[in-house]
């Protein structure tokens, strides 16, 4: 990989970074626990992740109005993502979370009275219609809450993008330890007031979750948006949805219905060509900014 150029460098890790995010559904399914403690448990161990990589760039731990308000909605995040794949089929709890930045959008206009534009109202209502496939089918009690949890996963974690969007990367990053911090304090003592089996293949499971599903990944997703642009990063994103099905259903037989998985097209599609055309719109928007060079 040395002799590959930073860009082509950072693709790959981004795509390995999706590929590892993505199997998050299969293990939360095997693990006879709480969400809270699955979550409390997982973010525990990506937080020494997060700590070794402030050691190796020497970053501060700063606390920070924005940085804490952060790791609160990152907290709220994955509790909720956690919860949604214990409720609902995987499919479902990594899809509708992937509107994520549909309600960015909705969240700019009421709060920072950003101007919607024609594409960006088509978007939310595509989604909005994809979304409402979803609960055409498996409309039993905990598919349906297990969806507007999802959903709600997908509202918490646009307001973090929201609450870290000006912060430097000390403060990014120290709000990303006290997530991590704050949802292990949160969720682990729940395990001494619910049923929490302790065995071998559960601890094995939560340690490849805090290890190889969220603490590696978000290190590889630092290093390659240093050279990785923003659409690649947001299309190559895009596997994670696609994946996360994909070894549930391998793994566990479990698989979307009819409507979830129309939905799921109709959600992936519409966000990702949004994504694309916003990008292409904020590259022409530079080039007219930018003076021509008098000959």
């Amino acid at each position: 990989m040395n002799s590959l150029s930073p860009e082509r460098k950072a693709i790959l890790q981004m795509l390995l970074c999706s590929a590892l995010w993505s199997i998050a559904g299969i293990f939360i399914k095997h693990i006879p626990w709480h969400p809270l403690v699955i979550a409390g448990g997982r973010s525990l161990i990506s937080a020494v992740f997060v700590l070794f990589y402030l050691k190796i760039k020497q970053f501060r731990f700063r606390f920070s109005f924005g940085a804490a308000i952060s790791a609160v909605l990152m907290c709220c995040t994955f509790t909720a993502f956690v919860t949604a794949n214990k409720l609902t089929t995987a499919a479902n709890a990594i899809v509708l979370q992937f509107i994520a930045p549909v309600f960015l959008l909705i969240f700019s206009v009421l709060f920072f009275h950003q101007k919607l534009r024609r594409a960006d109202v088509i978007v939310v209502f595509v989604t909005l219609a994809g979304i409402a496939l979803f609960f055409f089918d498996q409309l039993t009690p905990g598919h349906l809450l297990g969806n507007c949890v999802a959903i709600l996963a997908g509202a918490f974690m646009a307001a973090m993008y929201l609450a870290v969007g000006n912060c430097n990367p000390e403060a990014r990053f120290s709000g990303m330890l006290m997530g991590h911090l704050l949802t292990a304090i949160v969720g682990l003592p729940a395990a001494f007031f619910v049923p929490t089996p302790i065995t071998g293949t559960a601890l094995l499971n939560v340690v490849i979750l805090g290890v190889l599903q969220l603490g590696l990944p978000y290190l590889l997703f630092a290093l390659a948006v240093e050279h990785c642009p923003p659409l690649a990063c947001s299309l190559l994103g895009a596997l994670e949805p696609l994946l996360n099905p994909l070894w549930v259903f391998l793994f566990d037989g479990e698989a979307p219905g009819l409507f979830a998985l129309l939905g799921g097209v109709v959600v992936i599609a519409s966000v990702t060509i949004w994504c694309v055309w916003r990008d292409r719109q904020a590259t022409k928007a530079t080039q007219l900014e930018t003076p021509t060079p008098s000959p």
